[in-house]
C-alpha cells in the first residue's frame, strides 16, 4: 500500500507565497535596473566619444597655432636681423625702413630691449626675444588649446570608466535576475529561499552602488 503523502509543515504555504512574491518583485526591479544601467553605459560611452573628438580637434588646432607662431617668430627674427645689419652698417634710413615693418607684437619687446641700452650695457639681454614683453598670441593660443585637449582627454577617460562601471552593474543585475528566475524552478523551498536571498543581496548591493554613481541623462 503506497505511503500517504506527508502533510506540508505548518506555515510552508505562506513561505511559498512569500518566496514567489519576492521572486516576482526581484525579477521586475532587476529588469528595470538592468535597462537603466544599459542606458547609462550607452550615454557615458557617447560622452566619452564626444570628449575624445573634442580633444583631437583641440590638438589639431594647437598644432596649427604652433606652426603659425613659429612662422611669425621667423618673420620677427628676419626683420630684426636686417635691422641689426643696417644699424651696424650705419644705414639709418634702411634701419628705419625695417623698424617700421616690425610686427605689432614684436614692437613692445624691441622697445623694452632698446631701453636696456644693449650696445653699452653688458648685462642687457642679447636680443628682444629674451624680453618678457615678447609674446606671440598664436603661441599662447597653442598652449591653451593643448591644455584644453588634455582636459577633454581626462574627461573622456572618466566617462569611459563610468561606462565600464555601468556595464559591470548590468552584469550584476543580470545575475540577480538569474537567481530570481532559477529559484522558481526548484522544488526545495529551502534552496529557493537561499537562491532568492543571494539574488536580493546582489541586487541591493549593486543598486546602492549605482545610486551613488554619476548620472548622464537626456530627453
Amino acid at each position: 500500500m503506497p505511503d500517504a503523502q506527508k502533510p506540508a509543515p505548518d506555515g510552508e504555504p505562506a513561505r511559498q507565497r512569500r518566496v514567489e512574491l519576492l521572486a516576482t518583485i526581484l525579477l521586475a526591479v532587476a529588469a528595470v535596473a538592468t535597462a537603466w544601467s544599459t542606458y547609462e553605459s550607452t550615454r557615458w560611452r557617447g560622452e566619452q566619444t564626444a570628449d575624445y573628438s573634442k580633444a583631437t580637434a583641440a590638438r589639431i588646432q594647437s598644432s596649427e597655432a604652433s606652426t603659425r607662431a613659429g612662422q611669425l617668430t621667423q618673420v620677427d627674427i628676419a626683420t630684426f636681423i636686417q635691422w641689426v645689419n643696417a644699424s651696424v652698417a650705419g644705414d639709418r634710413k634702411l634701419a628705419d625702413f625695417y623698424r617700421r615693418r616690425f610686427r605689432a607684437e614684436f614692437r613692445p619687446a624691441f622697445g623694452a630691449w632698446l631701453a636696456t641700452h644693449p650696445r653699452t650695457n653688458r648685462s642687457a639681454p642679447l636680443t628682444p626675444f629674451a624680453m618678457p614683453q615678447y609674446r606671440v598670441a598664436e603661441a599662447v593660443k597653442s598652449q591653451q588649446l593643448n591644455t584644453a585637449a588634455g582636459t577633454y582627454a581626462d574627461t573622456a577617460g572618466t566617462a569611459n570608466q563610468r561606462s565600464d562601471n555601468y556595464v559591470l552593474a548590468v552584469v550584476l543585475f543580470a545575475s540577480s535576475l538569474f537567481f530570481a528566475g532559477i529559484s522558481t524552478k526548484l522544488r526545495s523551498l529551502r534552496q529557493r529561499e537561499v537562491l532568492l536571498a543571494l539574488g536580493w543581496a546582489i541586487f541591493l548591493g549593486t543598486a546602492i552602488w549605482v545610486a551613488t554613481s554619476p548620472v548622464s541623462f537626456s530627453v
